[in-house]
């Protein structure tokens, strides 16, 4: 079957985003530091900023729950840019190579509406993309359904007549591509530029 539209999911595939490059600077202790990341401004808390809650709401919510760790908490988003390390070179290349072959591309990136702009102003390659649904700005988020839903809807405003297994998608976390899958898209788990650029070659995709 003909692939039509590839969707890139962001953190992982495109960007390097860790909050380890981040609190590296803050606990030099590895073992305190990963406590710290685990236990206090963990991922599904971070999450919930991605799914649209502001981030001073989320972080006057976690520093209620914790008021030891103030500093530590308010750092997250204060200097969040420092979380982004920046581009993946070998992931960019693929998005790049789809570009020049004339692949229409778009983005599906759990990400929160407040610093995703940073990215969009400082990343040219993020001009690829026909479009980008950041969930901050939709409130929803992957794996649920309703943003592949909303994904879709928004590639139809490019390609009216596709259908869902024309479209393939590329993350990091298997779970939303399972996600994808049961939707009918075609998924490819992210686990090196490499596999992922000769998936999409297997599927019959040319770059």
């Amino acid at each position: 079957m003909t692939i039509r539209a590839v969707v890139f999911d962001f953190g992982g595939v495109l960007f390097d985003w860790s909050p380890q490059h981040l609190y590296r600077k803050l606990i030099a202790d590895e073992q305190e530091r990963r406590w710290f990341l685990e236990n206090i401004c963990t991922q599904a808390w971070n999450t919930e900023q991605d799914a649209g809650r502001s981030l001073a709401e989320g972080t006057r919510s976690l520093i209620a729950q914790h008021p030891e760790h103030r500093a530590l908490i308010e750092a997250y988003y204060a200097r969040w840019h420092e979380m982004l390390r920046g581009a993946l070179p070998e992931g960019v290349a693929i998005l790049t190579a789809l570009h020049q072959a004339n692949m229409p591309l778009f983005g599906l990136t759990n990400w929160s509406a407040q610093t995703f702009p940073y990215a969009l102003e400082r990343y040219p390659f993020l001009q690829l993309f026909r479009d980008i649904v950041v969930s901050g700005q939709l409130k929803l988020i992957k794996p649920d359904p309703s943003i592949y839903q909303a994904s879709l809807t928004r590639i139809r405003a490019h390609l009216p007549d596709i259908q869902p297994n024309e479209v393939v998608f590329i993350d990091d976390v298997v779970g939303n591509v399972d996600a994808a899958i049961a939707l009918g898209w075609q998924g490819i788990h992210h686990v090196s530029a490499e596999r992922t650029a000769a998936h999409l070659r297997e599927r019959g995709v040319a770059f």
